[in-house]
């Protein structure tokens, strides 16, 4: 399996990629042997030391949403302590089941190259890991979207270390979403019928083109001409290709739009208004 054949193949690299000690400390730092053990196979949870890993965030806290080309930059923050302070630090998502399972793992986003830490104090940084998404390379299937594991390291100046398959937080990785949403006739006599239509659709991984996501409950919302907020009219379900439809009374002046909240696979998404002049 490629994605599996990958990390073994950078399981120094997951594990440890970056945070070989200088010389002067790799002869003097202790537990080195343990370290060359645990390059020698694929990542999973090691501990030597007291060196604490403490804070993951990825992508500053927010689902990292892709579309079908675009590729997306983004960071997964380890925050590590030791008592000798942190050397570096390392991260990597994926998605599955199990890590060290032949068939556990059916994702994986490793790092564009060695993490940049930053001094907190004496015994703590946080090391900052750059990786590219890329919805053409590192999806294959549309079963990735929805929640991923953080894999993290980190290592002590004084060469005690901890690798973990989990870190404490988890990913959302989401497919992105479009929306659209038309009101119709324009203008219109007051009391006559508005019909609103609009279309969801998603990033499909599979054909790399936008689809229809039906079944998903929608809300229309409506603005008042010179209000400064929305308010939901009605909740529309999505058929047929995504497709929205439904009528409304003419009352005032204003602007409706379609607002999805999104799924645990799709990210929310919020149409473009369309006013409707009411006579």
């Amino acid at each position: 399996m490629r994605i599996r054949a990958t990390v073994a193949a950078l399981s120094g690299t997951l594990a440890l990629s970056a945070l070989a000690l200088p010389a002067a400390q790799a002869a003097d730092g202790p537990n080195l042997s343990k370290l060359d053990a645990l390059v020698a196979k694929a990542p999973a949870d090691e501990a030597e030391g007291d060196t604490k890993i403490t804070k993951v965030t990825v992508n500053g806290g927010k689902a990292l949403v892709l579309g079908t080309t675009e590729k997306k930059k983004f960071t997964i923050d380890v925050t590590a302590t030791d008592p000798e302070g942190i050397y570096g630090a390392n991260a990597f998502l994926w998605h599955g089941t199990d890590l060290d399972s032949e068939n556990g793992i059916d994702g994986l986003m490793i790092a564009d190259g060695d993490a940049k830490c930053t001094v907190v104090n004496a015994t703590t940084s946080t090391c900052s890991v750059a990786i590219t998404a890329d919805p053409k390379s590192d999806f294959y299937s549309n079963i990735v979207a929805g929640k991923w594991h953080v894999g993290a390291s980190a290592i002590g100046k004084d060469g005690d270390f901890i690798s973990k398959d989990k870190a404490p937080s988890d990913a959302r990785v989401l497919r992105a979403a479009k929306l659209t949403t038309n009101a119709s006739p324009e203008p219109v006599k007051k009391g006559k019928t508005i019909t609103v239509t609009g279309a969801l659709t998603r990033a499909n991984w599979e054909t790399y083109k936008y689809a229809g996501y039906t079944g998903q409950s929608v809300k229309l919302e409506f603005k008042k001409k010179g209000a400064s907020t929305y308010s939901t009219v009605k909740t529309v379900k999505s058929g047929s290709k995504g497709a929205l439809k439904t009528t409304v009374t003419a009352s005032v002046d204003g602007n409706y739009r379609y607002v999805f909240a999104g799924s645990s696979t799709t990210a929310p998404v919020t149409a473009t208004s369309d006013a409707i002049d009411v006579q």
